[in-house]
């Protein structure tokens, strides 16, 4: 817990550092700063599971969804397998992530049910790294999965900085097709919109009962900025704490910046671990 309030972070990355493009590294070197998060690794680039439940427990983390990412052109390939150990570690504190690349896996429904069976708790599609359209009829076969497994999919929404990436295919408008052919599938959009997209995101977020806002690699101070044109308080209720951990000053740092926007405790517990709660089975918390 931080400050008395349980704390999920649904969006961590904590990938071998050898199977990351320069471009990642750069990335978290710029935007951790300070924040020494290279010290739940070893020498060799490998996460040191009790170093990184450590890491995790200072911080009040109570769940962490730890990500993986098959985007050879953007980011590289970080298999699903290398989180296996961080879970068996802590399982109370570190959850899977699937993810699938329709360019790389073929039939894509058994490659999610493989991934699911390995105890992740939510599919990730990356379509800005991976260079897909997430609204094509191809990913459904996935979202199928998705439905009869009660499990919600996560869409990467707005920009990325790394070299490969596809910004145009990081347009919430994309997912229109899908949010609407799988009323019972949760869609989180990732990001929240981030760039061009922030005000569709909120509106679709607003409108659709199936879709959410993980606000992670947004500087939390900024979000009333980014969201100027809605009621940021009645979009919160639609929001996920994520920190796009290791490129943030830390976590309890966003948290506690989260929490100086002076929302009522019942929305920061919501953003905080709440709708996380609601959204990814089995988090118990």
């Amino acid at each position: 817990m931080l400050d008395g309030m349980p704390l999920v972070d649904a969006h961590v990355h904590a990938p071998r550092l050898a199977t990351l493009k320069p471009a990642w590294r750069e990335w978290a070197a710029r935007f951790a700063g300070r924040y020494d998060w290279r010290s739940a690794y070893d020498d060799d680039g490998v996460p040191v599971p009790a170093r990184l439940d450590a890491l995790f427990e200072r911080e009040g983390v109570d769940r962490a969804l730890l990500f993986c990412e098959y985007s050879p052109r953007a980011t590289g390939v970080q298999p699903i397998e290398d989180n296996l150990p961080l879970v068996e570690h802590n399982p109370e504190r570190f959850r899977l992530v699937a993810n699938v690349n329709p360019h790389l896996h073929h039939p894509l429904a058994s490659e999610v049910e493989r991934q699911l069976d390995l105890g992740a708790v939510a599919l990730k599609v990356h379509p800005v790294h991976g260079g897909f359209d997430p609204g094509d009829k191809e990913l459904y076969a996935a979202y199928h999965v998705c439905a009869d497994r009660g499990v919600p999919v996560i869409v990467h929404t707005g920009s990325s900085s790394f070299p490969g990436s596809r910004a145009r295919f990081g347009d919430p408008a994309l997912m229109l097709d899908p949010v609407d052919d799988f009323p019972d599938v949760n869609f989180v959009f990732a990001h929240g919109g981030r760039g061009w997209w922030y005000d569709t995101a909120a509106f679709l977020a607003q409108s659709k009962p199936n879709v959410w806002l993980d606000i992670a690699g947004l500087p939390p101070a900024k979000l009333p900025e980014y969201y100027a044109r809605v009621d940021l308080v009645r979009l919160a209720s639609r929001m996920v704490f994520g920190t796009d951990w290791p490129g943030i000053p830390g976590v309890a740092h966003n948290a506690r910046a989260l929490a100086a926007l002076g929302w009522s405790g019942e929305v920061l517990r919501g953003v905080l671990s709440g709708n996380a709660a609601k959204l990814f089975p089995g988090l118990d918390i």
